[in-house]
């Protein structure tokens, strides 16, 4: 499930969506905030163009919403129902849940939403 190959691999490793050979995004690390969607032109082992058209990635921001709301609501079901926490507890846990997990929920969003185009091809791995 979480092999080469699948979508799932390619979504939460942030690599070519066709051959799963190398990262999306010039710097790996999320949380290197001036590059968190800095997106390489294309996929130097299989040359993947990423950005298909310009506003390509606009459609990851709907994506985005609903990662943010499943962020949201396992931060309220943590804070709430494991550790008991009263309302204004558990509204401070979503709101720093988000802005922690922000990067993380951009990353994630442009990787499900690139591999909802694009799937992957088993012959570009041994190119």
């Amino acid at each position: 499930m979480f092999k080469k190959g699948s979508k799932l691999y390619s979504i939460l490793t942030g690599s070519c969506p066709k051959c799963h050979q190398e990262s999306m995004y010039s710097n790996k690390n999320p949380y290197h905030l001036s590059e968190v969607l800095h997106i390489n032109e294309h996929c130097s082992h299989c040359k993947t163009k990423y950005r298909i058209e310009p506003s390509f990635f606009y459609g990851a921001m709907y994506v985005s919403y609903a990662v943010g709301i499943a962020f949201a609501v396992a931060a309220f079901v943590i804070s709430y129902f494991v550790f008991n926490a009263s309302v204004h507890y558990v509204f401070i846990s979503i709101i720093g849940t988000l802005i922690i997990f922000a990067p993380i929920i951009m990353r994630l969003s442009r990787n499900i939403w690139i591999n909802l185009f694009m799937h992957f091809d088993k012959n570009l791995v041994n190119k």
